[in-house]
């Protein structure tokens, strides 16, 4: 009797081959998850940055008025932080109550510039929303 236990070369292929599809399919999704997922950091920017805004403001009379930097509030840029994934720029604008705040994403773990999240209040309201990576934010 000549019993060989194994596996062929060819079945070892097949293998490797499905895993690798499975793996293509699966990945993309995983780091579009991930690069989401670091959204987090911008909005909770956004709440300490609409919060300094709304105390300069209060300060200057009811006017956005020399509050146009960081600078000028009681809050140190977000993106000078360790680790930070966002660059932030925010534009109130003095004649009424209006600004937007807006995180775009770094170079740093792999993101692209092109993505983008805004957070913009007026008279209606805020709005929230994004490009990129983030054009799912609402």
């Amino acid at each position: 009797m000549n019993n060989k236990s194994g596996f062929t070369l060819l079945e070892i292929i097949i293998v490797i081959i499905i895993v690798g599809v499975l793996a293509s399919l699966a990945l993309p999704r995983f780091f579009a998850t991930v690069e989401f997922s670091r959204s987090t950091e911008a909005l909770t920017s956004f709440a300490a940055i609409r919060q300094s805004l709304e105390r300069c403001y209060n300060a200057n009379g009811g006017k956005y008025t020399g509050c146009g930097d960081f600078n000028n509030l009681d809050l140190e840029n977000p993106a000078t932080s360790p680790g930070a994934h966002f660059t932030y720029t925010f534009v109130p604008i003095p004649t009424d109550d209006t600004y937007t705040i807006q995180a775009t994403r770094n170079t740093r773990d792999g993101g692209a510039i092109t993505s983008w999240l805004r957070l913009a209040q007026d008279t209606n309201g805020v709005t929230r929303t994004g490009s990129g990576a983030f054009r799912g934010i609402k």
